[in-house]
């Protein structure tokens, strides 16, 4: 699989789980992305949430997306770093696929009180690999992203 279907995949298929460490405790919990892209792979999430605090000590993280269609997971594995930027989160409090975000933006007085209430992650330059029954005893080999 190419980097370009990679994230046509994912893309397909935006439900995430994200691995992440709490001290020496390994988490895991199901995120929605929001695009993948040659850019990196982005989502979001509130400042609030213990996921936040987990990447912020330690951006190191894996994240696996499962196709049923081709029965595959896609594990991507990298550093995250935070987007502290306005259009990104304009961008992502506009799509459609985000419609539930409407109300929080309508309670708050100002835009940078919308802005303070979720934040974007990216893992940029991860690296891939693909998981199939047929490749399971085979050594994995990873797709730089």
């Amino acid at each position: 699989m190419q980097k370009e279907q990679i994230f046509e995949t994912i893309n397909k298929n935006p439900v995430l789980f994200l691995a992440t460490l709490e001290g020496t405790e390994p988490r895991v919990r199901g995120m929605l992305l929001y695009k993948a892209d040659k850019e990196g792979i982005i989502f979001h999430t509130g400042p609030h949430k213990d996921v936040y605090h987990q990447i912020i000590e330690k951006p190191q993280v894996q994240m696996c997306f499962y196709d049923a269609t081709q029965n595959i997971q896609i594990r991507v594995r990298g550093t995250l770093e935070k987007l502290d930027d306005e259009n990104i989160k304009e961008e992502i409090a506009n799509h459609p696929t985000r419609a539930f975000m409407q109300n929080w933006k309508t309670n708050c007085a100002t835009k940078e009180e919308f802005y303070k209430m979720f934040s974007v992650f990216r893992l940029k330059n991860g690296k891939a690999n693909i998981w199939t029954f047929q490749t399971n005893f085979t050594p994995k080999e990873d797709i730089q992203l």
